[in-house]
């Protein structure tokens, strides 16, 4: 027989997350995930439940009834969303702005749905006279737009706008506000969006696991009125409407650790107050980018857009991201990331989310920035960006 392997306790490495995500977990969320299990039909877990879809509709700042955190990572909320919305046949209107509108792209046509495309260079926001004349042209019967795209650090401004296009072409709206939930301004109701999704790990600050959606009746009619049934079954919110509505009904196990750890994440976002935890993060991003262009160094996208919870700062000369990466991982036990896709060698994603928008963190980032880029040749003044920050600050 085979001898059982020897592993090790679990050791990992104590890292400064200040990534694209995942963010740094706040230590009374990490607490809530070590307290007791129970069934996720137990009458008690059914309060925690209901307590869980309130917490998130004060941070979706909407009223919907349809709010509930999806069984999964944030791409399980969003192929829920898009999965559900999009019956074979429909056409649906995607963005071509940054990696995450070509992940919607993807999931429309896995659903059957036929995708036509706005379209915005990397880096830049939609532009609505662009999306009033893609609506004329193609007629699509769902319009999906990033929030705040993570590829490109890129806050897609005139949200209300973009909506009334749609909704004057009868399209529902579905948008992806993973990075942008609970960090950046966000409201549901007031902007008229029909459908959010979004992930734990970013301004939240939660493990991934249990991922919020929301939807307003227009959206849930289309999902219950279908004429075929979504692609998935574990997905389908037909089905997940009886276990996340009043019937309470089985469906799946859901990750009951995962719920906890959600529901603690947002009882601290209620607690700092949504609008203070949008001015934490601006204010904090505000002295990180102050800092890398004291620096030298130049942020992707222009202030107009700039998104606070993800700075996406141009490479300089004389170095490669990788090598950046390699030596804040290798010598600072801290993440940054590089780009993707068209912005792939050309960009660092800086992510200042949630528990990691603290003053701390971005000094120490700044200084470790630095080194990393004195270290290794970069054509920047690294002297001046904590001064810079404190300025800021």
């Amino acid at each position: 027989m085979q001898n059982p392997p020897e592993v090790g306790e679990l050791t990992p490495p104590d890292r400064t997350l200040m990534g694209p995500g995942p963010s740094p977990v706040h230590p009374r969320v990490l607490r809530s995930m070590s307290t007791p299990l129970v069934g996720h039909l137990d009458p008690a877990f059914v309060d925690i439940m209901d307590e869980t879809q309130d917490l998130l509709r004060y941070a979706f700042r909407t009223e919907n009834e349809w709010t509930l955190p999806v069984s999964g990572t944030g791409s399980a909320a969003m192929e829920a969303a898009i999965g559900n919305l999009v019956e074979p046949g429909d056409t649906m209107l995607v963005p071509t702005n940054g990696y995450f509108g070509g992940r919607m792209a993807e999931m429309a046509r896995r659903a059957g749905g036929e995708v036509v495309h706005v379209d915005a260079p990397w880096g830049e926001p939609l532009d609505p006279v662009d999306v009033q004349a893609a609506f004329d042209a193609h007629q699509p019967d769902l319009f999906g737009f990033v929030h705040a795209e993570t590829s490109t650090g890129v806050r897609q401004p005139q949200v209300s706008e973009l909506t009334r296009i749609a909704h004057s072409h009868d399209a529902l709206v579905v948008a992806d506000t993973v990075t942008s939930l609970g960090g950046v301004e966000l409201r549901v109701d007031d902007w008229n969006i029909d459908a959010a999704y979004a992930g734990p790990q970013k301004c939240l600050s939660c493990p991934p696991g249990a991922s919020p959606l929301t939807l307003n009746d227009d959206a849930m009619d289309k999902v219950l009125s279908r004429e075929t049934p979504a692609r998935s079954w574990y997905l389908d919110l037909s089905l997940l409407e009886g276990y996340w509505g009043d019937e309470r009904a089985y469906h799946h196990t859901a990750p009951v650790t995962n719920v906890y750890a959600l529901r603690e994440a947002l009882r601290l976002v209620a607690e700092e107050g949504i609008k203070e935890r949008w001015a934490r993060h601006r204010r904090v991003a505000g002295a990180l980018k102050s800092g890398v262009e004291a620096m030298g160094l130049e942020l992707n996208p222009e202030d107009d857009y700039w998104l606070p919870s993800l700075n996406a700062v141009r490479v300089p000369d004389g170095v490669t991201d990788a090598a950046v990466i390699d030596f804040l991982r290798d010598h600072y036990d801290l993440e940054i990331a590089g780009g993707l896709g068209d912005l792939s060698g050309e960009i660092f994603r800086i992510g200042c989310m949630g528990h990691g928008a603290r003053e701390k963190n971005v000094a120490f980032l700044l200084t470790a920035l630095a080194d990393a880029l004195d270290s290794l040749g970069a054509n920047v003044d690294p002297t001046g960006g904590l001064d810079a920050a404190r300025d800021s600050l």
